[in-house]
């Protein structure tokens, strides 16, 4: 039964073998034919050829660059997804200023206009850094691999002016699918290994129990001596080749890094004694400390600004001041502003790190500039308080070479909003990440309908501005016509009365004419 098998398939084998060996003898080939050669000749040019390069120009709005310049009605352009150029007419865009007649499929470039003149107050601002959140990418683990980006929770971040957020011990940022055809480009393919920019920048170091504070010290005493005896090594090593390098053993590497520099070493103390504790044990073996929490942190800012540290806090966190102390605590609306007094970089995040559907309005990851708000009355100066979600949580991230500012050399990271980015009232139009602009208000359901831009289909048919007429003036306003109105047919009925009396006062004149002509 097996030889019954394999005979034919043998025999198959054998015809596939002689007509693969006949077939090129005629000039052909046994596999492709001339069309296929061609399309494969076709595919491996389509390879071969470079991509096109994507410009963005902004025009139109007011730049805040975020390092304390404002450029009033100027313009930005950005060349796959880097600015290179930000300022007034001193550049020339292509497509804008030259290249105006050369068709769009003869292009080597796709360009991109953003214009924000049709935004009232357009403001361009940085795209705003969320520290820590929860739920903004759609996955977890490894970022490339686990991100949705089609999640609703991103759009809504975007919504909000975020364009960058720390999440577990990476950085991604909230990069949105965009079709072909808003983009113009044929070729486009979405990048998954641009979504993680950045990876362990922060190592959380434990600061509560006396036992920790013990071993904590204990491990910076002895990375301390290991650094030591390795810069000496280093400088007799030259002199004989024969010295050992000091061994690692027993040195802790996160500590090792801290001391080095290389990440920054993150605390979690809310109250006095321990961040004042914090602030010292960093003076002294020369580390600059991360502290999350800091809600006393303005009563001992003067410690915390000599040791170099950072803070991340709440401004709207309240905790009431031990009763039991005499001395200055509890929670100060003021924290940050005295924080920044002393030299402390503080990075503002909201009380919760996702965003929340649920009723609960004004604490989630999409009202931060609310929560910045409250820094503010509390007496942080605007620019510290822009640089609070912006450059100081890149900064934090280890990102800050590339995001947090709008320079020449980052990425084109930018949101362009309708008014003061800082105010609750105000609305981003726009949102862009990487040069590919993400979000639109007015392409979107959830904001659409509220202050529709003048080029809106939701827009009215005349434009009316509230704030330019006072309520009030309008009612008074509305009081006059009505009055005078009110006047006018008040005139027009006393001359209708007028006319019915006199022709009472004729008619009465009649019927006595009448008596006195049958009396006679």
């Amino acid at each position: 039964m097996i030889r019954i098998c394999i005979r034919p398939v043998s025999a198959f084998v054998a015809l596939g073998l002689s007509l693969g060996v006949a077939l090129p003898a005629l000039g052909g080939s046994p596999f492709l034919d001339d069309d296929d050669e061609e399309k494969d000749a076709a595919e491996a040019e389509e390879e071969d050829a470079e991509p096109k390069d994507r410009y963005l120009v902004v025009v139109g709005a007011d730049i805040h660059t975020g390092t304390g310049e404002i450029l009033r009605d100027a313009r930005l352009l950005a060349k796959n997804g880097k600015i290179i150029a930000i300022g007034y007419d001193d550049f020339e865009v292509p497509g804008l200023d030259y290249d105006r007649d050369v068709p769009l499929d003869e292009r080597d470039y796709v360009l991109k206009i953003l214009d924000a003149s049709n935004v009232s107050n357009g403001r361009v601002y940085p795209g705003m850094v969320a520290f820590t959140s929860s739920g903004l990418l759609g996955g977890s683990g490894d970022m490339r691999d686990s991100i949705d980006m089609f999640n609703q929770n991103m759009v809504l971040a975007l919504a909000a002016g975020i364009t960058t957020t720390g999440q577990t011990s990476s950085t991604a940022k909230l990069k949105r699918y965009v079709p072909r055809d808003s983009r113009g480009d044929e070729d486009y393919e979405y990048d998954f290994d641009g979504v993680v920019i950045g990876g362990k920048s922060l190592s959380t170091v434990s600061w509560g129990s006396a036992s920790a504070k013990r071993s904590l010290r204990e491990k910076l005493t002895k990375v301390a001596k290991y650094l030591r005896d390795l810069r000496q090594w280093q400088v007799d090593v030259k002199k004989d080749k024969k010295l050992k390098e000091p061994s690692k053993s027993g040195i802790d590497s996160t500590i090792l890094s801290v001391l080095r520099g290389e990440i920054y070493a993150k605390f979690s103390a809310d109250y006095q004694d321990d961040i004042a504790g914090i602030a010292r044990i960093a003076i002294e073996y020369g580390f600059r400390p991360v502290i999350s929490g800091c809600r006393e942190g303005w009563v001992v800012a003067d410690q915390l600004g000599r040791a170099g540290a950072m803070a991340i806090l709440t401004p709207r966190t309240r905790r009431s001041k031990d009763e039991r102390l005499v001395a200055a605590g509890g929670s100060s609306i003021e924290n940050a502003a005295i924080l920044h007094s002393h030299g402390v970089q503080v990075a503002v995040i909201p009380g919760s790190r996702g965003i929340d559907l649920g009723g609960i309005a004004g604490r989630d990851i999409m009202h931060l500039p609310v929560e910045v708000g409250f820094a503010i009355r509390g007496g942080l100066p605007e620019d510290a308080a822009l640089a609070s979600v912006t450059t100081v949580p890149a900064r934090l991230l280890g990102v800050g070479h590339r995001i947090g500012t709008l320079e020449v050399g980052k990425d084109c990271d930018l949101i362009v909003t309708d008014g003061d980015l800082l105010h609750y009232q105000t609305f981003v139009q726009y949102t862009v990440v990487d040069g590919d602009l993400v979000y639109d208000k007015q392409d979107e359901l959830f904001f659409a309908h509220i202050r529709p831009r003048d080029d809106s289909l939701l827009a009215p048919l005349v434009p009316f501005d509230p704030a330019e007429v006072p309520l009030e003036a309008n009612d008074e306003g509305g009081d006059e016509e009505g009055d005078e109105e009110g006047e006018e047919e008040g005139e027009e009925g006393d001359d209708e009365e007028d006319e019915d009396e006199d022709d009472e006062d004729g008619g009465d004149d009649g019927e006595e004419e009448e008596k006195e002509e049958e009396e006679e």
